[in-house]
């Protein structure tokens, strides 16, 4: 005989999952009406909400979402999807937006290029708004002034392409990947080819507009000199919507050179790799030359490219490299005199077939699954750790490990001047990349495998503590859980990308967002005093 309360129980049972999708359900239709109610009143015309504002139903939604998504693994059925995309066509649009979307329960994620190597800019595992900066893409150039206001909806590629239109012989310290975002790059840092000259892109900020918690919009006045300090390698994403940047740009040369010299570890690249350690720092600023680490099928288990922009001619970069660096053994063919423009779309060898009008796509020519990683080198490696690192290339097909070289002016500037701290004491920053082109699981579990594999062994001769750079994000350093993880938790990874200056980044996100709005699964967490 079953009692009153056995078929309550049996009920709760079979019944609560059914309950919890209503309520879930009742939740998001409440969301919804509050959502459009509040962009009546903000925008006052129905015909504009429809033109910016698409919902799964909408027919632009898939192709919008999937315009920025540059890593293909998350361009999947089973990652979660925004409630609403918008794509605001001004900053006031993106201020209702975001009020909307917060006063009807939702997060709110921004995406400007798509490049968050963990997709943060536009996934969360709580219903969400994706605002889209992608309209938001005015760049104005003072050529006199020898700066720049760009909105945060530029790529990189559009930046340059812009600057050249202006002058020859000005540029902006930054990555060259041209479809990566200016919001994102840099707010998390922005390494590129012009660091050991003058720093990163987070170094060379003058001023900025961001949409704060309470939907004002502030200039670096405004927003006071602590803001303005976290939001310039920190994670802007943290503290608020940061609308556009003022770049102090800088002068380079009329002629630069470029060369790529690749060796294999029957060519002595093992020993070359060696030698280029300990030039890091004694190379002049001047000299900006990274390695590249691929895989290579023969006796060779991997090769070595040798890449290299010089801002100068080709007579004074072989005397420098004859005199510093022989055994590279650089000949005058190798070397390719340019305009720095021509530089930003050569600098890669894979990208030789592309033009300076290629700066304005915005997609990848190709989508690619990737999973990435990141460590700091202070002391160089010995050639059998390199060799047991070239190793690990057999049999992994697209796999690339990069050596980007710190020294120069990026050890001149203190580790707190901005929240990014690798500075004086690293000779350089290595990124692993582990790739693949098509959805399977038993090649992304192999892939997965080698990164932490490879990972794990570099352990021993990486940075104490080891730390990451904030723009290769990854989130096996560990993550929030909801937005609600303390401080003290979140430190353990925090540290790694920020070192000391990871409280200072805590204090400024309680002072101006003290209810942990603007979050993500490695947002700064709120610490109180």
């Amino acid at each position: 005989m079953v009692t009153l309360g056995s078929t309550s129980i049996i009920f709760a049972v079979f019944f609560l999952p059914y309950l919890v999708t209503s309520i879930h359900h009742r939740h998001l239709d409440d969301a919804n009406a509050n959502f459009y109610c509040c962009l009546s009143y903000e925008y006052g015309n129905q015909s504009h909400i429809d033109n910016i504002v698409h919902t799964k139903l909408s027919q632009s939604y898939q192709s919008i979402l999937e315009s920025s998504i540059h890593n293909a693994r998350f361009n999947d059925p089973n990652v979660p999807k925004p409630y609403y995309i918008i794509v605001p066509e001004n900053k006031e649009q993106v201020r209702a937006a975001m009020i909307c979307c917060k006063n009807s329960g939702l997060e709110t994620r921004i995406r400007s290029g798509g490049h968050d190597f963990e997709g943060l800019s536009y996934i969360s595992y709580k219903p969400f708004c994706l605002v889209d900066l992608y309209s938001l893409r005015k760049i104005d150039i003072d050529v006199q002034e020898k700066t720049a206001w760009v909105e945060a909806g530029a790529t990189l590629g559009e930046l340059h392409y812009n600057i050249a239109n202006k002058s020859k012989t000005l540029a902006f310290p930054a990555g060259i990947w041209p479809s990566i975002g200016v919001g994102g790059h840099i707010s998390g840092g922005g390494q590129g080819p012009l660091m050991r000259k003058h720093g990163l892109a987070a170094d060379n900020v003058l001023d900025a507009t961001i949409l704060n918690i309470n939907g004002t919009i502030l200039d670096r006045r405004g927003m006071g000199e602590y803001l303005f300090w976290a939001i310039r390698g920190g994670g802007a994403a943290s503290f608020g919507v940061v609308l556009s940047w003022k770049l102090q740009l800088v002068e380079v040369p009329p002629v630069v050179t470029l060369f790529n010299v690749i060796r294999t570890q029957e060519e002595g690249a093992t020993k070359l790799v060696r030698k280029w350690q300990k030039l890091v720092k004694e190379f002049p600023e001047e000299l900006f030359l990274r390695i590249n680490i691929s895989p290579k099928i023969g006796p060779s288990s991997i090769e070595a490219s040798f890449n290299s922009i010089y801002l100068g001619t080709r007579y004074h970069l072989l005397r420098l490299m004859r005199r510093t660096f022989p055994e590279l053994n650089l000949k005058f063919r190798d070397c390719q005199e340019m305009s720095w423009i021509n530089s930003t779309i050569r600098l890669d060898s894979y990208r030789n077939d592309t033009t300076i009008q290629d700066l304005l796509k915005r997609k990848d020519k190709r989508a690619t699954f990737y999973k990435i990683k990141s460590d700091y080198v202070t002391k160089a490696l010995s050639e059998k750790a390199l060799d047991r690192l070239w190793n690990a290339f057999q049999n992994i097909g697209d796999a690339l490990v990069h050596f980007t070289p710190y020294g120069g002016k990026m050890s001149e500037i203190l580790e707190d001047a901005i929240p990014f701290p690798h500075r004086k004491g690293v000779l350089y920053n290595i990124e692993y990349f582990a790739m693949w082109q098509y959805p399977n699981q038993t090649v992304e579990k192999i892939k997965f495998d080698w990164v932490n594999g490879v990972y794990d062994y570099m352990g021993k001769f990486v940075s104490k503590p080891r730390t990451a750079y904030l723009n290769a994000r990854d989130l096996d350093l560990g993550r929030t859980q909801n937005g609600s993880e303390k401080y003290s938790e979140a430190k353990s990874w925090g540290e790694m990308y920020f070192k000391g200056n990871f409280e200072k980044l805590a204090r400024v996100k309680y002072s101006v967002d003290p209810g942990n709005y603007f979050r993500n699964e490695q947002s700064i967490p709120p610490l109180g005093s």
